[in-house]
């Protein structure tokens, strides 16, 4: 068992991560079926117009493109399409019902120490297509570089989870949104009915337990004048306004860092971080601010230690997900 100078990294214990490990497993197998699944949302459907026979694909919006009028080919492409999607909706159904397993035992072992609101509203960013948008930022960013190596870092005690928006990729995140037909903040509604925005705070939604989600996004460069702030996420006028933070300044070109994490009852999630480098750097930034907060400054000081002790113990580095 490794021994650590910070004594909030404790390392998880042989069965614990043996637990993960093959949970981890089922949650990647289940994640490509997914993005399988993905590939084939929608349907297909024949549909006859002035007498003639036409093949049409339908996508998961409702909107409707002819593929052209009934052929060999045409109906040779409407029964692979077919086939591929009833036997990846079935392999999806079946990895679904697979997974509870791994989180019973995730419990049961206490594996995670996430808290289940972040994993569940990780997994509603995920299922609506909007998860590579976001990253997770600040003190929740520690369950993953934790859990990559295999420790428990303790110091993430906040009521707050900070999602940084990318904005360079704006337009195809609304594109998305007006397909979803939905805000953002309907998307956090979906974990908890009684997230709201905060009427003086509008990139910022508080749900009746006092837990809340921030939407922030890098500081613009420049003048900014084709860069509104804040910057509505969707057309959905009751929606999250994200706000400039300067420190986020670093993290576009500072990589994008992938774990899987778990809750305290075992459910499980993916998520985005920045590369641990860059996290030292900006917190150790922060730690040394005079003009900050003293107890946020000692805080942050703490973070980069810790994430930096992982650094050197583990060779912690990226992880697939490629850049954000």
């Amino acid at each position: 068992m490794d021994d650590y100078e910070n004594t909030d990294i404790l390392p998880l214990s042989e069965a614990q991560t043996r637990q993960y490990i093959d949970a981890e497993s089922a949650w990647r197998a289940l994640a490509q079926a997914r993005q399988a699944a993905c590939e084939v949302r929608g349907s297909m459907m024949w549909r006859t117009q002035a007498g003639r026979r036409y093949l049409v694909r339908v996508s998961a919006s409702g909107a409707q493109t002819s593929l052209g009028p009934a052929s060999e080919a045409n109906a040779e492409i409407f029964e692979r399409f077919m086939a591929r999607k009833q036997s990846e909706e079935a392999r999806l159904r079946r990895l679904r019902e697979t997974v509870q397993q791994p989180v019973r035992m995730n419990r049961a072992r206490r594996v995670g120490r996430v808290p289940a609101i972040v994993v569940d509203t990780l997994n509603a960013l995920a299922k609506a297509g909007l998860q590579e948008h976001f990253m997770t930022v600040g003190t929740h960013a520690l369950y993953a570089y934790g859990t990559a190596c295999g420790v428990r870092a303790d110091a993430t005690a906040t009521q707050d989870i900070d999602l940084r928006l990318d904005a360079r990729k704006h337009l195809r995140f609304v594109t998305t949104m007006q397909r979803l037909d939905t805000s953002l903040l309907g998307s956090v509604q979906k974990v908890d009915p009684s997230f709201v925005l905060r009427g003086d705070q509008r990139y910022t939604a508080v749900n009746a337990a006092g837990f809340e989600i921030d939407v922030i996004r890098r500081a613009v460069q420049g003048s900014g004048a084709d860069d509104p702030h804040p910057l509505r996420v969707s057309a959905f006028e009751d929606d999250f306004r994200t706000v400039q933070v300067s420190t986020g300044q670093a993290l576009p070109g500072g990589g994008r860092f992938t774990q899987m994490v778990v809750a305290t009852n075992g459910r499980m999630a993916t998520m985005h971080a920045p590369a641990p480098d860059s996290f030292v750097r900006i917190k150790a930034g922060l730690g040394r601010r005079a003009d900050r907060d003293p107890l946020k400054r000692r805080k942050d000081a703490l973070q980069a230690r810790m994430v930096q002790q992982l650094l050197e113990a583990h060779g912690l580095g990226y992880q697939a997900g490629g850049t954000a």
